[in-house]
């Protein structure tokens, strides 16, 4: 029974798996059918669409190789064209080129025609020159032997004359500047000058290199002597100076060349005359006391100085060395009272110029300072004073003012040392500040002549004026109205080379020309 329902079982199972089977046959034939129709469909639109997007692309296509054809047509229109241009430009300029060609080969032509032409001148100026060369030679043959003088001769002759007129031409022109210069600074120079010497009223002392002492009677000078001489040369030997006992009645002269030596010897010889006690002892004692009382003047009168001056810092060393120029005279001239003068001019001339009034003042009032140890120290005096002024602290401006108050030592390179030296000759030049001797004065006068007659063309030459001007009398034929502005101005500075003077000369030169006949 139960193998009856198993087999039935395995027979109903076998049946339900072929049912499946033959339901999975015709399922699949029936989706495969489907499949095949969905796939002819497909392909059917696939095809379509094939077909439909081919047409597109050869549509594309065919309007690509139109637009491709236009484009290449206008492409090879424009080249054409393009190409078409460039050989009728070239064309042109070929024609242009030839045309050039053509040119060139006339002006080459012409060229060489005119070439030919410039050798056949070339040639035939040669020709002329040497004709003319050779007459010029000729010529000049002629004139030598007509001139009687050589070539060389006629061109130093030439270049005489042509040397004659350019002076004459300078001396036209130094005359005009001259003129127009002082026609514009000497009414200011006169102004700013004559304002300054009316300010400066110093009182003037002459002193020499000998001093008096007045004695009360003729005994006093065995006195003086002493016995054998010990009281003269006890004397003699405290105070550096000589003393000369001569005929001279009531009188004894001290001679020496410093002034503050024989000053203390005046003293001193006026104190023992009067006190009446004359041995070497009291003179020595004497001989001290009179040098302090000379050391108080020299310091006294170098403050009254500085004082007056209006220059203030000055050391108290300074002040003695400057003092000491009150003994000292130079021309007759006080060397102090020279020295105040000196730095009051240089103070208003340099207030009215606009300089350094302070620098003025100090430089002038001890631009002589030199001469007060000129015999202790060796050089020129305004070398000796600017040393002293540097060693005592003074600025360089003062210290080269000081130094260049003579230009024969160092040319003025400010103006406060233009300043200076000016004053200098002012106070020099005034009329009664110096004097010389006779000798000396006669010396310089003719020296001044000489100088003046050395010159080519003076007829003859006077120094007037106490030797402050030089009158030359010149030949007309030989010196004109212009060579003899430049013949006063070369013997100016020649004067001015070789001499030593106070002051200034003026220098006049005249020109007289003379026309002489007789009525008969």
């Amino acid at each position: 029974m139960s193998t009856q329902i198993i087999l039935l079982a395995l027979v109903a199972l076998l049946a339900l798996i072929i049912g499946v089977l033959i339901a999975l046959y015709f399922g699949y034939q029936y989706g495969l059918t489907k499949s095949k129709g969905r796939y002819e469909e497909n392909l059917r639109e696939l095809r379509e669409t094939s077909e439909r997007k081919l047409l597109e692309v050869q549509t594309e296509q065919r309007e690509a190789l139109r637009e491709a054809r236009e484009e290449t047509a206008r492409f090879r229109a424009t080249i054409e064209k393009e190409n078409a241009e460039r050989r009728s430009e070239l064309q042109r300029q070929e024609r242009r080129i030839l045309t050039k060609e053509e040119n060139l080969e006339r002006k080459l032509d012409n060229l060489e025609l005119r070439e030919r032409k410039l050798n056949t001148k070339e040639r035939d100026l040669e020709q002329a020159r040497d004709k003319i060369e050779e007459l010029k030679h000729q010529h000049l043959l002629e004139l030598e032997r007509l001139a009687q003088m050589t070539e060389e001769e006629a061109q130093q002759l030439l270049l005489a004359r042509i040397e004659a007129q350019v002076r004459v031409q300078a001396a036209q022109r130094t005359r005009l500047i001259e003129e127009q210069a002082r026609e514009e600074a000497e009414s200011r120079a006169r102004e700013i000058i004559t304002l300054a010497i009316q300010r400066c009223a110093s009182d003037q002392v002459a002193e020499a290199v000998v001093s008096v002492v007045p004695l009360p009677n003729d005994e006093m000078k065995g006195r003086i002597i002493g016995r054998e001489g010990r009281n003269i040369r006890a004397l003699e030997a405290a105070t550096g100076v000589d003393l000369i006992i001569d005929d001279t009645p009531e009188a004894v002269i001290l001679s020496g060349f410093d002034p503050v030596r024989r000053e203390v010897a005046r003293l001193a010889l006026t104190k023992l005359i009067i006190d009446g006690r004359i041995h070497p002892a009291r003179i020595e004692d004497v001989v001290a006391k009179a040098r302090q009382e000379v050391d108080i003047i020299i310091r006294e009168a170098g403050e009254n100085a500085a004082l007056e001056a209006n220059v203030h810092g000055l050391q108290p060393e300074l002040l003695k060395i400057l003092g000491r120029l009150h003994f000292r005279t130079s021309y007759g001239q006080n060397v102090l009272a020279h020295s105040v003068e000196v730095s009051i001019l240089a103070a208003t001339i340099a207030h009215e110029l606009g300089a350094d009034v302070n620098v003025c003042k100090a430089a002038a009032l001890l631009h002589d300072m030199g001469k007060a140890i000129d015999q202790e120290v060796e050089g020129p005096h305004a070398i000796i004073s600017g040393e002293v002024a540097r060693r005592f602290g003074k600025s360089p401006r003062i210290v080269h003012a000081i130094v260049a108050h003579h230009a024969s030592e160092t040319e003025p390179q400010t103006l406060e040392a233009a300043i200076v030296q000016a004053a200098d000759a002012i106070s020099a030049a005034r009329p009664g500040a110096r004097r010389e001797t006779v000798d000396l004065y006669i010396k310089r006068l003719e020296a001044l002549e000489y100088i003046a007659n050395s010159f080519t063309g003076v007829e003859k030459s006077f120094a007037i004026q106490a030797g402050r001007e030089v009158r030359i009398i010149v030949k007309p034929e030989e010196v004109d109205e212009y060579s003899a502005s430049q013949l006063a101005s070369e013997i100016a500075h020649k004067i001015e080379e070789s001499l030593d003077y106070p002051g200034q000369i003026k220098i006049c030169v005249v020109r007289e020309t003379r026309a002489v006949d007789y009525a008969r």
